[in-house]
């Protein structure tokens, strides 16, 4: 398993949020394919908002991937200068709205777009990437736990005492 972008896991992860959230509970079909429609109309037309996650939400259920391999070491850079890259290694061959809307991401929108390509490959190819962690657990370890000393940068009782009004004799 390969090593994401940081930028790339929290936005894969924000897409996962953002479908489940459309989707609600119970999971109600319609009002998501509402959504994405909505998207893709915005999106094909060149509209549409700058957003990585907007855009990957309409592409998510409409893009295939011709080389998850490539897109992989793509996801290790958040930022690339060579988005025609990855517009290579997927397409929207499904339905004419999806290819309007690739077409369009693609020419308006290269560097959105391809962020918002590899976020899709990522969310719908979990098991191919893993991501740092982050949990209070992995944070934690190496922590020596002195925190809770004095050291030579911290402000001392004499230094605070000049600021206090009553001299520090409070009642």
């Amino acid at each position: 398993m390969k090593k994401v972008h940081p930028e790339f896991a929290f936005q894969s992860r924000e897409l996962e949020g953002q479908i489940d959230g459309t989707l609600g509970d119970p999971p109600n079909r319609k009002n998501y394919d509402m959504m994405v429609q909505a998207l893709v109309s915005e999106y094909g037309n060149g509209d549409g908002l700058d957003d990585v996650n907007m855009m990957a939400f309409a592409l998510v259920d409409r893009i295939r991937f011709s080389d998850p391999k490539g897109l992989v070491r793509e996801a290790m850079d958040y930022e690339s200068d060579d988005p025609a890259k990855v517009f290579a290694m997927a397409n929207c061959d499904g339905d004419d709205e999806g290819k309007a809307m690739y077409a369009s991401i693609c020419e308006n929108h290269p560097e959105l777009a391809r962020q918002a390509i590899v976020t899709a490959f990522l969310y719908k190819n979990q098991a191919r990437w893993e991501d740092d962690d982050q949990s209070l657990d992995q944070l934690a370890r190496g922590d020596e736990g002195d925190d809770d000393e004095l050291d030579d940068t911290s402000a001392g009782d004499d230094f605070t005492q000049l600021f206090d009004q009553d001299g520090g004799d409070r009642e």
